[in-house]
C-alpha cells in the first residue's frame, strides 16, 4: 500500500538546487519575436529575474554579439543583479561557450533552468546539450519566444520529448516560495506578483487593500 507524506516532490524546484540561465534577452532578438507579445515577454522575463534575485538563485546572464549586432540585454533582466558580468558569446548554443560552461561548473548545480530568445535556437541548443550531459533541464516557456507560434511550439515539443520540463514564469516564482508561511520571503513574493503577476497580482492587491488578507493565515 502506498503511504502519503506531507513532503514535496523531488522534481519541484527550490532556490538552492538549480542554476538559472537567462539567454539573449536583447533588442535585435526581440524585433522578430512573434509567438508572444513583446510587452508580455518582457513582463514575464522580469518576473523571473526578480524572483531569482530575491531568492538568491545562482544565475547566469548571457548575450550574443552584444556590441556588434544584437544590442544590450533588457534592463529589467540585469537590473536585479547589479554589477554581475554579462557573458557575451559568438556561439548560438550557449552550452558551446567555454565561459558559460566554466560558470556552470563553478556553481555546480545539477539542475538547469532556461529562459530567453529564441526558443528554437537559444534555448533548444543548451537544453538538449545539458540533457545529453546528464543535467535536469527546466524551460520557462512564457519567458521565451520565437519568430512564430509554430517555431516556439515545435521547439518546446522537441525539448519535452528529450526530457526537459516546461514551466511558466509565475509558476517559477510560486514554486520557489512554496509555502505562504515562509514569512521571510512572503512580502517579496507577493510584491513581485503584484507588480509583474498580471491578473493574479491585481487579485493580491485587491485582497490586501479591501480585507488586509494574507495567504499565510489559516
Amino acid at each position: 500500500m502506498t503511504t502519503a507524506t506531507a513532503t514535496a516532490g523531488s522534481t519541484l524546484l527550490t532556490p538552492t538546487d538549480h542554476t538559472l540561465i537567462l539567454i539573449d534577452f536583447q533588442s535585435q532578438m526581440a524585433f522578430a519575436t512573434k509567438s508572444i507579445a513583446p510587452e508580455l515577454l518582457r513582463n514575464n522575463a522580469a518576473l523571473v529575474s526578480q524572483a531569482a534575485a530575491g531568492f538568491g538563485v545562482s544565475t547566469i546572464l548571457t548575450t550574443v554579439a552584444e556590441k556588434s549586432f544584437s544590442g544590450p540585454m533588457f534592463d529589467e533582466i540585469n537590473a536585479p543583479f547589479p554589477g554581475q558580468k554579462l557573458l557575451d558569446r559568438t556561439s548560438m548554443n550557449t552550452w558551446e561557450d567555454e565561459a558559460v560552461i566554466e560558470e556552470v561548473n563553478r556553481i555546480g548545480k545539477g539542475r538547469i533552468v532556461l529562459a530567453g530568445l529564441w526558443t528554437s535556437v537559444c534555448i533548444v541548443g543548451p537544453a538538449l546539450s545539458a540533457l545529453d550531459q546528464g543535467f535536469e533541464v527546466y524551460v520557462i516557456t512564457d519567458a521565451s519566444g520565437d519568430i512564430s507560434p509554430e517555431a516556439h511550439e515545435r521547439a518546446v515539443e522537441r525539448m519535452v520529448q528529450a526530457g526537459a520540463r516546461p514551466i511558466t514564469a509565475l509558476q517559477y516564482l510560486l514554486e520557489l516560495q512554496r509555502d505562504w508561511a515562509r514569512g521571510e520571503t512572503y512580502d517579496m513574493t507577493t510584491g513581485i506578483a503584484r507588480k509583474w503577476g498580471g491578473a493574479y497580482g491585481l487579485g493580491i492587491t485587491y485582497a490586501k487593500t479591501m480585507f488586509n488578507a494574507s495567504e499565510g493565515a489559516h
